[in-house]
């Protein structure tokens, strides 16, 4: 969508368009440009040595001895690899990467040289064949090196937008190096390239040391010889997923590096029957040259963008697809045509090898160090190293071999004209292969990436009972820790409350009384059953003293409720004096339950005195004991005396009796016992139990703006833990309805219902409803950056002069910022409902983190795990990210309509979103309104003074104080009558002001 004013698109620049152009963002652009312009430098010296180096090998040994030349290169380059890797535990990574240029430099200088001077021509002869496999080493070390520091440098995110602009300063080198490199043929020796070429790598080396001076924090001080005990035991449970995704990192850069060297032996093979070594070196010098360009617009223009929106798994895997399956195909359908078959192979290898390091340099390269960023960063570079340059060194020594192995089958088996063939077949074989590699990277990458955040969750809805049962009676045998064996209790109750009878009652005798005492009541979650009443009956056969009270009326109401036709006489026994009072509670209530007249009444006279009595721990028991009780009868009128009692322990049994029983006439007590932190809990249980019958009034309460919004929050969590599915629709029916603070509660509420992970939490009506929400959330967060920008208007810090207006507009802003942290916060926990708890936790963890490189991983996260349209728009919203660009982001994406107003009018326009708005950005709202002299809507007045919060009816007073004093003297009478303090002191100065009002 277009903007409706420019002021919005203003001209940023050349240096801002160019940024824009480029897919960069300002504070990335020093490090990568310095980045950019020590690879190009590198790579200059490196092109014109390679192509120097490849035109003396083939002039001296033609192109047969290459895939000897490859398995040679391959031990070196893993020698290399080791040594470098090596470097990194005796060396701080800084200097590494700083001197590994010039001492790979020095051994070249020297083989250069002593080729001059060599009398015999086999030792000549054998230093050029050193000097190719030298200059092979290198590529490989300096595109490690540049990885790694890339790595440290940026970001997860940054690095999809900077790394295809620093690695162009490859394809940058191809266009110098290849344009230049027959020019300078003119008039000098291949040999003296070669040493130009060190030089100019020295050159590259000295832009690294300043960049890695510049920005040494991004680097570890200490070597890397050993990770820290407390890092070894963070990183233990990473061992096993960081070791499986090491090595598919591992088979796909080999895979990579093999499909390479196929592509480039058939193409050097064609060039070397054709050409001699000065048109060789010119050929290809041009051929890079042209690749060069093609890459580079490539590269700069549409490689970031590329992989921004496809990701960069489908950017890793377009090599494989061309070159594997696409220009094969090409190639075999030009050689049906008799006219083309004399040069359709030679110009089919041609695009074959474009092709190949056009994707290969600008694609395969921008994704390369993102795939290395899910591993933890201390561990990182080294697992790079060893990963990275060893796979490349083995894959070349290999891909030597399939040559060698190749040819000679070829020689003995097939017919000439056939042999040209069999590489390209064995070409589109391992492009399948790596293809398939990437397939399973892509779905290694996100699960690596929560684990790193190391946020997971463990889930029991995969737990096979017969097993659990079997591991919970092991645990509750052997001797361990009490705390343990009581999460097993309660873990079972948990999982498989039916069946927690069985596996409890055969081991009740071997536990400790509060085990017992735990035991019984999850047994009776389940109602008691005849079958297990046997166990539990000989607590009640053993000598009083020998049973702890509380599991000897535990299991005296077990055994009753389990009897189909109970012995109520022998329970009169349990109401003398001489029993705990427990178990005279228990006694009286089961009598209560099922007793005759008369045994009702002996029960009812031992419970009054119970209720009635001095001692704390009789009155607790008394009322625990009737929540058994079916009819009350004449001890309902002890209720209201029991829930002013002094002791805490008593008032919260009154509560759970109330919920027990469904004492109607007391459920306002439940909602009351809300209001305070000792007896909440109590009443959030008790209200869970009266299921629907407690849903009307915790709606009300939870939707009444005058209560006190702690108390609306507990309200709707208690409404979502009541099992039930109307109240589940109440909350999805007010989550769409509701705005700021009380969608957030709902939101945390429906959240906290278990859901099992991996499993979409919302059906598909649902979804759609918090896509809804969603697209609600961002039209919002559009309104609140269009007031940020429009409150900056450089003519309200011109015109006014006054500080107070300073501050106030520093006030406004701060609580926009806020706000928007507040919307950014709910869209967070919408996509919980839609996504894996388990990646969505660790994706909010990282992005609530102060440090880029966990946001930049969080945001990796949503990038890989959600699928709506509209999570282009989400990813910037909640990347670190200017108002005004990501309101630019969300015109484009058709959110919002933009067109600058004047500060009067945006705040008008804002206020008419009042109940969108948090108490404390309306109260500035007031307060700025006030201070720019600002003419507001009365109706908007009038609401704000109805506000039920404080400070913002306070505000809205100051501004009528300056705006309208008739408005104000004819409220002033009314508005003594607030229950605010700050409103009422407000106030009483005003009508001291307006002794008129008196």
């Amino acid at each position: 969508m277009e903007l409706k004013n420019n002021s919005l698109a203003a001209n940023k620049g050349a240096l801002g368009r160019l940024l824009q152009w480029l897919n960069l963002r300002p504070e990335e652009s020093e490090r990568t440009w310095m980045m950019f312009a020590f690879y190009t430098t590198v790579s200059v010296g490196l092109r014109w040595a390679e192509d120097s180096t490849v035109a003396l090998f083939l002039d001296e040994y033609g192109a047969g001895p290459l895939p000897w030349m490859y398995i040679a290169s391959a031990v070196m380059s893993i020698a290399l690899v080791v040594a470098y890797s090596w470097l990194q535990k005796i060396f701080p990574l800084r200097w590494v990467i700083v001197a590994i240029a010039p001492c790979m430099v020095l051994p070249l200088i020297l083989i250069v040289s002593l080729r001059g001077e060599v009398q015999y021509q086999f030792l000549a002869v054998a230093l050029v064949f050193l000097l190719r496999l030298w200059v092979d080493a290198i590529y490989v070390i300096n595109d490690l090196n540049t990885s790694i520091v890339a790595n440290q440098l940026f970001n997860i995110r940054e690095i999809k937008r900077t790394y295809p602009l620093v690695s162009s300063g490859l394809l940058v080198a191809d266009v110098i190096s290849g344009f230049s490199l027959p020019w300078m043929l003119q008039f000098i020796k291949l040999e003296q390239v070669i040493l130009i070429a060190c030089a100019v790598i020295v050159l590259g080396t000295c832009i690294l040391f300043y960049l890695s001076h510049h920005y040494r924090t991004a680097f570890p001080d200490a070597p890397q010889r050993v990770i820290p005990h407390e890092q070894a035991n963070r990183h233990r449970r990473l061992e096993a997923p960081l070791k499986r995704y090491t090595w598919q990192l591992f088979a796909f850069v080999g895979l990579l590096q093999i499909i390479g060297l196929l592509v480039d032996f058939q193409y050097l093979r064609e060039l070397h029957s054709s050409l001699d070594s000065r048109e060789l070196a010119s050929f290809l010098g041009l051929f890079g040259g042209i690749v060069g360009l093609c890459e580079l617009i490539t590269q700069w223009f549409i490689s970031s963008r590329v992989t921004e929106r496809f990701g960069v798994f489908i950017t890793a895997a377009m090599l494989p697809v061309a070159v594997g399956f696409i220009l094969p195909g090409a190639i075999t359908l030009l050689n049906l045509f008799p006219a083309l078959q004399t040069q359709g192979f030679f110009w089919g290898l041609v695009g074959l090898k474009f092709a190949d390091e056009l994707l290969r340099y600008t694609f395969v390269v921008s994704s390369g160090p993102v795939l290395y960023q899910p591993i933890p960063e201390r561990i990182r570079s080294r697992t790079q190293t060893l990963s990275g340059g060893t796979a490349e060194a083995i894959a070349t020594g290999l891909a030597g071999l399939i040559i060698l192995g190749t040819l000679f089958v070829s020689n003995l088996f097939i017919p000439p004209e056939m042999q040209k063939w069999v590489l390209v077949a064995e070409t589109v074989i391992i492009a399948a292969a790596c293809l398939k590699v990437v397939l399973i990277l892509r779905s290694r990458y996100v699960d690596l990436l929560v684990l790193s955040a190391e946020r997971g969750e463990l889930s029991a809805a995969n737990v096979g009972l017969r097993f659990f049962h079997q591991g919970v009676i092991k645990a509750l045998s052997e001797t361990g820790n009490a705390a343990d064996k009581s999460s097993c209790i309660e873990l079972l109750a948990q999982i498989d409350p039916q069946g927690a009878a069985q596996v409890l009652s055969p081991l009740l005798s071997k536990l400790s009384p509060d085990l017992q005492r735990q035991s019984l009541e999850v047994m009776l979650i389940a109602d008691a059953n005849p079958i297990y009443a046997l166990e539990v009956r000989t607590f009640l056969q053993q000598p009083q003293e020998q049973v702890d009270p509380e599991v000897f009326a535990l299991a005296l109401r077990y055994v009753w409720l389990a009897e189909p036709n109970p012995n109520l006489t022998l329970l009169e026994e349990y109401l003398k004096p001489r029993y705990h009072s427990l178990i005279r509670a228990t006694a009286a209530a089961l009598i209560l339950r099922q007793g005759t007249p008369l045994q009702k009444v002996a029960a009812t006279k031992a419970m009054r005195r119970m209720l009635t009595h001095k001692q704390e721990r009789e009155r607790v028991n008394g009322v625990r004991a009737l929540r058994e009780a079916v009819y009350l009868q004449a001890l309902r009128i002890y209720i209201p005396k029991l829930l002013q009692d002094e002791s805490l322990r008593v008032r919260c049994a009154v509560l759970e009796m109330i919920a027990a029983t469904r004492l109607e006439e007391y459920y306002s007590a439940l909602l009351g016992a809300l209001y305070y932190k000792s007896t909440r809990s109590t009443a959030m249980r008790a209200l869970i139990k009266l299921e629907n019958e407690a849903l009307e009034m915790l709606l009300e309460l939870a939707t009444n703006i005058y209560k006190p919004e702690k108390v609306r929050m507990y309200a709707w969590r208690t409404i979502a833990q009541i099992s039930t599915l109307e109240a589940m629709e109440t909350l999805w029916l007010h989550l769409e309805i509701s705005w700021g603070a009380t969608r957030y509660h709902i939101l945390r509420s429906l959240l906290k219902i278990n859901q099992p992970p991996e499993v979409t939490s919302v059906d598909t009506f649902h979804h759609s409803q918090v896509e809804s929400l969603i697209e609600q959330e961002l039209k919002f967060l559009a309104e609140i950056y269009a007031v940020y920008l429009d409150v900056q208007q450089p003519q309200i810090l011109e015109n006014e002069q006054s500080e107070r207006v300073l501050v106030i507009v520093n006030l406004l802003q701060d609580a926009l910022q806020e706000l928007e942290m507040d919307v950014r916060e709910r869209l967070l926990l919408l996509l919980r409902l839609l996504y894996s708890p388990e990646k969505m936790q660790a994706a909010t963890f990282n992005l609530k983190s102060e440090s880029k490189a966990n946001i930049a991983q969080g945001l990796e996260i949503l990038d890989h795990t959600i699928n709506l349209p509209t999570k282009a728009i989400l990813l910037n919203i909640l990347d670190q990210r200017s108002p005004q660009d990501k309101l630019h982001c969300l015109i484009e994406s058709g959110f919002s309509q933009y067109q600058q107003m004047s500060v009067s009018d945006r705040l008008a326009r804002m206020l008419t979103l009042s109940r969108l708005l948090s108490d404390w950005c309306l109260a500035c709202c007031f307060h700025f309104a006030q201070v720019s002299r600002i003419r507001l809507n009365i109706q908007e007045i009038i609401v704000a003074l109805r506000h039920p919060t404080g400070f913002v009816r306070e505000a809205a007073i100051a501004y009528l104080n300056v705006a309208s004093h008739r408005v104000l003297l004819e409220l002033l009478p009314k508005l003594q009558q607030d229950t605010h303090p700050l409103v009422v002191a407000q106030v009483q100065e005003l009508m001291k002001k307006y002794p008129s009002q008196n």
